[in-house]
């Protein structure tokens, strides 16, 4: 899958990048039919210690999915919105087995 990864006001390292693009591969394994997807990675201005945001935009045949998680690291966003997609990647795949 193609993973376009942005950081927004910071440069991410490549080992966070690798991460992101390994976490994101097995998304194929819930639904092989996504096409593309884009990462957004921001730091926020404030005293919380839950300041890193992932914004993951999953783009499916006829649809996309959008999800946003702040959590203390990267990492830790990535793979709870990661997780998220994959919940939602699996009722995809059943209605559409329900349908055909």
């Amino acid at each position: 899958m193609k993973v376009n990864v942005q950081s927004v006001n910071f440069t991410a390292d490549g080992k966070l990048i690798d991460f992101i693009q390994n976490r994101m591969d097995k998304l194929d394994v819930f639904y092989d039919r996504v096409i593309d997807s884009n990462v957004y990675l921001k730091v926020e201005n404030t005293s919380s210690k839950e300041n890193k945001i992932v914004e993951i935009k999953v783009h499916v045949p006829k649809d996309k999915y959008v999800v946003k998680k702040q959590c203390k690291s990267f990492e830790e966003a990535v793979d709870i919105a990661c997780s998220s997609l994959e919940r939602k990647l699996v009722k995809r795949k059943e209605k559409q087995r329900l349908f055909a």
